[in-house]
């Protein structure tokens, strides 16, 4: 422990170098399965005018917060990683340094030139993009959300708000993906490819992983574009495809992505994931009309009189519907809010990752055995099917 001590003792303490200071340490990859939080995000901070650090705790399903004084952190950090977890990422202001330490006494230390620019440690601080606004981006230039010099374009900002907060919500699922080899990433309904092009740049340009990333969509004219763009820009690991997702097929991926995919698309694209068994998905749906005729309650008459009410009522059901089924085939199923797109208010994401948890082990005859959380998920979806008299396409989902 002694190597890791003295490192988180160059970038934590207050005093430390000028561009060595840390901006974020993020602890990840657990020493004990039965350990609930997940990961634990650490910053430094100043609150009502103090120097302080601000631990995140993640679970599957909450995240909460603990403010530490700046005297005790280096001790906190040491016991994270000698009782919590195998790995920590330092994001300084010039480096981000890497320590792999299955055997705390041993530690792999690896540096590279920081990705990330410092931001301000005041707790109500100015928001910091994964991709800046003023450095020029090849695909966010051609795209039309930014000038050739980097400048983005005043109108185009809820969309560069909106592309930033998809790459903050996919790099927090990264470490559910495969280490090492290629990605195969499809996204549904990908339209004009913002989101798309984003994950390429990141992936390909700034992480530097290996990729291949499909696009798909009905529209013929849409995914000329957006095969032109890619070529022009030599994005030659991705690709664009003309067609239907319920008709779609593939070897698989390991992230599908769908967004604003209109009413049952959704359902389709879901369903295509986990039977890749996919480890991410990120979905974001849209237009869920299917249900309206379908929800019977006459407790809930009252409300449904009102057409908007019934309306935004069937969003929640169909979503909660599909997160249930989604965590009855072993993902662990989380509903956040995503950025609002430019002409439509549907902003809430369907976050899922197959964890070790989840994965289905065979009995002595060779059937796969539902794990308890499986069973109780399947049972919610039933019993909330059957309450309000509804078969939704996300039925044909076989667990």
């Amino acid at each position: 422990m002694d190597k890791i001590n003295q490192l988180l003792c160059e970038v934590m303490t207050p005093g430390a170098p000028e561009g060595n200071r840390l901006v974020k340490a993020v602890f990840a990859d657990k020493r004990k399965k039965s350990q609930e939080h997940k990961k634990v995000t650490l910053r430094p901070v100043t609150i009502k005018g103090e120097y302080m650090y601000q631990a995140e705790f993640h679970f599957d399903k909450k995240v909460t917060h603990q403010n530490i004084p700046y005297y005790e952190v280096i001790d906190f950090a040491n016991e994270l990683m000698a009782k919590s977890f195998k790995q920590v990422n330092l994001l300084t202001e010039t480096q981000d340094i890497q320590i792999l330490a299955s055997k705390p006494e041993k530690p792999r230390i690896t540096r590279r030139d920081a990705v990330h620019k410092a931001g301000s440690l005041e707790h109500n601080r100015q928001k910091q993009y994964i991709i800046d606004d003023g450095k020029p981006v090849d695909f966010l230039i051609e795209l039309g959300v930014m000038s050739p010099e980097g400048k983005v374009h005043q109108k185009h900002y809820s969309k560069f708000r909106q592309i930033n907060r998809f790459l903050e919500i996919a790099e927090d699922s990264f470490e559910y993906l495969p280490k090492e080899g290629t990605l195969r990433i499809i996204d549904f309904g990908c339209g004009k490819s913002y989101l798309t092009f984003a994950l390429y740049y990141y992936l390909k340009l700034v992480r530097n992983r290996n990729v291949e990333i499909i696009g798909l969509d009905l529209k013929q004219d849409v995914i000329e574009f957006c095969n032109s763009v890619a070529k022009k820009l030599g994005y030659d690991e991705l690709k664009f495809l003309t067609g239907d997702i319920a008709d779609y097929e593939s070897d698989g991926a390991d992230m599908v992505v769908t967004l604003h995919a209109c009413d049952t698309a959704t359902d389709y694209a879901l369903i295509n994931a986990v039977g890749w068994n996919s480890r991410v998905i990120l979905s974001v749906p849209c237009c869920q009309h299917e249900m309206f005729s379908q929800i019977h309650e006459p407790v809930h008459d009252p409300m449904f009189k009102h057409g908007i009410i019934k309306d935004k009522f069937n969003e929640l059901l169909t979503d909660s519907l599909r997160g249930l089924k989604l965590e009855a085939c072993g993902y662990s199923v989380n509903m956040i809010e995503f950025t609002t797109l430019e002409h439509t208010a549907k902003n809430i994401m369907i976050k899922a990752v197959k964890t070790a948890g989840g994965k289905r082990q065979p009995d002595a005859a060779g059937k796969l055995i539902k794990t308890p959380a499986m069973k109780k998920a399947s049972e919610e979806y039933e019993a909330l099917k059957k309450f309000y008299g509804v078969s939704p396409t996300i039925d044909k989902l076989e667990i």
